[in-house]
């Protein structure tokens, strides 16, 4: 959905602007592939997924992905296993807009995650989340921003979704789901300030009134996206979440179009 080369092409044809990408950030290792292929590296079936030498496949346990990839800008390999066991799996989809025209669907919103990488030489394996953004435009097109994030809880897990727009109308949802897979709507809490972005990309959240949610370590701090590890207390209880902001606006400059293919390539094998 960030392809520029899909833009340029007037997004037509979706299955020749397929990428994996892989992001990986920690003090034992970083990495960073979003290689973009055309349809004919492009293979899928009802349990498999690939392009290029990435795949990924459900094995009736667990969604497999199988990274072989090439970071950019700098050039190294990118390889390992990712494996995503769903503790439950979510049955709904929600719209983000009175039209439906962009839906959010949690898949799995409690996982258990393997990761085993060789390049770099790193493992760990722990908690996990497994979601899907689908549309029937353009995301510049239906919105100017929107901060989202995700806690897991005691016994639930914590969802969040604020912004606005393309029109300026606001949206947010504030969402629990329990262990039985069941969604409940629940009251947002109370807005919270977050520093800026290196980029200066505006961040806000939500937390329990009287708390002070401080931003840990950000992953990611692109020119219209950062993706940042949160110590915040939702719900009474003190957690860690990860955070998203997204500023569509900043996406749609012409400046960090131009961008964008020295962190996401082309080719065609």
């Amino acid at each position: 959905m960030f392809s520029p080369y899909y833009k340029f092409s007037g997004r037509r044809h979706p299955d020749n602007h397929c990428a994996i990408n892989v992001s990986l950030n920690g003090p034992r290792g970083s990495a960073w592939a979003m290689t973009e292929r055309p349809s004919t590296r492009v293979d899928r079936s009802a349990s498999h997924f690939s392009v290029g030498p990435s795949a990924m496949r459900w094995d009736g346990e667990a969604l497999v992905i199988d990274i072989a990839e090439i970071s950019a800008p700098l050039p190294y390999k990118v390889r390992g296993r990712v494996r995503v066991i769903p503790e439950m799996i979510g049955s709904t989809a929600f719209a983000l807009d009175p039209a439906a025209r962009h839906r959010w669907h949690p898949v799995a919103p409690r996982a258990h995650v393997e990761v085993e990488m060789t390049h770099p030489g790193i493992g760990w394996s722990g908690p996990g989340y497994f979601d899907s953004n689908f549309g029937d435009e353009p995301l510049e097109d239906g919105f100017n921003d929107w901060h989202w994030s995700r806690a897991h809880l005691r016994d639930d897990v914590a969802v969040l979704y604020e912004g606005k727009r393309r029109d300026g109308t606001p949206f947010d949802l504030a969402l629990r789901m329990d262990r039985l897979g069941n969604w409940h709507d629940v009251i947002q809490p109370a807005p919270a300030a977050l520093p800026r972005t290196g980029w200066l990309v505006k961040r806000a959240t939500r937390a329990d009134a009287g708390s002070t949610p401080r931003v840990i370590k950000t992953w990611i701090d692109a020119p219209f996206y950062a993706r940042s590890k949160l110590a915040t207390r939702l719900y009474g209880e003190n957690v860690h979440a990860v955070h998203e902001s997204l500023s569509l606006g900043r996406f749609r400059s012409p400046v960090v179009q131009s961008m964008l293919p020295y962190r996401m390539p082309r080719i065609v094998w």
